[in-house]
């Protein structure tokens, strides 16, 4: 049995590198244009809005006027790090970076999955997903982030320093990893990876803002952003346009964004809901009880899942970001996230139809445009729900079960309960 289960487990695995060699030589030749995919040009932001923010860095300060800046201060580093590869011009560089992190997840994800208690699961939800979303994966910086992300998740398990200081970088290129930090075991595991963030996040500021001016320019930017028009909450006005809503669609802040009469009180509720979230986030971490091997990865799920859906803005590239930390959750056989995972990776494959290969619908708000934002968007909404009503019932106590112990399980082992480290 011994032979046959290891034997399996190679074949396995070098099935999953086969499919994926293939599916990123895809990717590749779709954005080195080799093969061209309908709908706008995906790799644009590349060439020339990553290229004129690479040399606004060189000439000494960060992008003060360009309203496009968006983003934390170490987001510098990707837009910089094509200088790594001096031999390519700037996109390629680029595209071949991005190849590289995503294999760095790929190699972290088997080699969770072989571990005791692992599982093969998340290495596919990756090896599946990433293609799934088209050369638009490949095109934008945040595959980056997300295998940031991984890599903590996948420390933080032996390492909950490791977990702390990579989620504070996380954050500083895209603000979102800080939700890695919020299923943290109680005690020492989250007095270490919490402090760890914070001394991490302090430093990399000073540093930042040392290096050169503007560093927190991105902040008034990102505070004036609209209603981009595939939100969950653009999905109203998609719909009223179908009954004769007097709004309009305007390029602004570098997306689609929808303008008129009662944006600004949807965008508004879309803040309240992302407050909500926080709320709720923050009532099952006073409640919750058990806390397992995999439960961090669980909770950043939920918690990415739950920003992502309220936030006023869901570009296409957000995607990676549930994907990667599902694929975290489906390495540990006791995660309970399978469900609302396999609805991300349905999610993702709705995403490429709607852009770019269908964004001229979605832009017109036509009923092609509406029904694929109606079927993404839907599918998000059940994977939050499922992801937060898994993890609360997989971590809170019920009333039959005893309230006053705290279960963490140790680091290697799948769900097996026991005092923490």
């Amino acid at each position: 049995m011994t032979v046959r289960t290891g034997t399996s487990d190679r074949v396995g695995r070098g099935l999953s590198l086969a499919v994926w060699g293939l599916t990123r030589a895809v990717l590749l030749l779709c954005v080195f244009k080799v093969f061209t995919v309908p709908g706008p040009d995906v790799t644009s932001d590349v060439s020339a809005i990553y290229r004129g923010w690479y040399e606004v860095f060189h000439a000494g300060s960060y992008p003060l006027d360009d309203v496009t800046w968006q983003y934390p201060p170490a987001a510098a580093l990707a837009v910089l790090s094509p200088d790594l590869l001096p031999f390519l011009d700037y996109a390629s560089a680029f595209f071949v970076l991005v190849l590289l992190c995503d294999a760095l997840v790929l190699g972290l994800l088997l080699r969770a999955a072989g571990r005791p208690g692992g599982g093969s699961a998340g290495v596919w939800l990756w090896v599946l997903g990433v293609p799934l979303l088209g050369p638009t994966v490949y095109a934008r910086y945040d595959l980056m982030v997300t295998a940031v992300a991984v890599a903590a998740l996948l420390a933080g398990v032996r390492h909950p320093r490791a977990l702390g200081a990579l989620a504070a970088f996380g954050a500083l290129l895209k603000v979102w990893p800080v939700l890695l930090l919020a299923g943290t075991a109680p005690g020492r595991a989250t007095r270490r990876s919490w402090s760890a963030a914070a001394v991490t996040a302090g430093v990399l500021l000073v540093v930042a803002a040392a290096a050169l001016p503007g560093a927190f320019a991105f902040l008034a930017f990102q505070r004036d952003r609209g209603l981009e028009i595939e939100s969950l909450g653009a999905l109203f006005f998609q719909v009223a346009r179908q009954f004769g809503w007097s709004g309009r669609v305007e390029l602004r802040y570098g997306s689609m964004e929808f303008a008129g009469p009662h944006v600004a009180l949807v965008s508004t509720l879309a803040l309240a809901l992302s407050v909500s979230a926080l709320g709720w986030l923050l009532v099952w971490r006073l409640r919750a009880r058990t806390f397992a091997v995999h439960t961090p990865a669980d909770a950043a799920f939920t918690a990415v899942l739950l920003f992502t859906v309220t936030s006023r803005v869901i570009s296409p590239q957000y995607m990676v970001w549930p994907l990667g930390v599902a694929a975290v959750c489906l390495v540990f056989r006791g995660s309970r996230m399978g469900p609302p995972a396999w609805l991300v990776l349905a999610a993702t494959g709705v995403t490429l139809l709607e852009f770019p290969l269908g964004f001229a619908h979605v832009v017109a708000g036509d009923a092609q445009g509406v029904a694929l934002m109606a079927v993404r968007n839907g599918l998000l909404v059940a994977a939050t729900l499922g992801a937060g009503r898994r993890l609360w019932r997989g971590t809170v106590p019920d009333g039959r079960r005893s309230a006053g112990v705290e279960r963490v399980s140790p680091a290697g082992r799948e769900d097996s309960p026991a005092s923490a480290p």
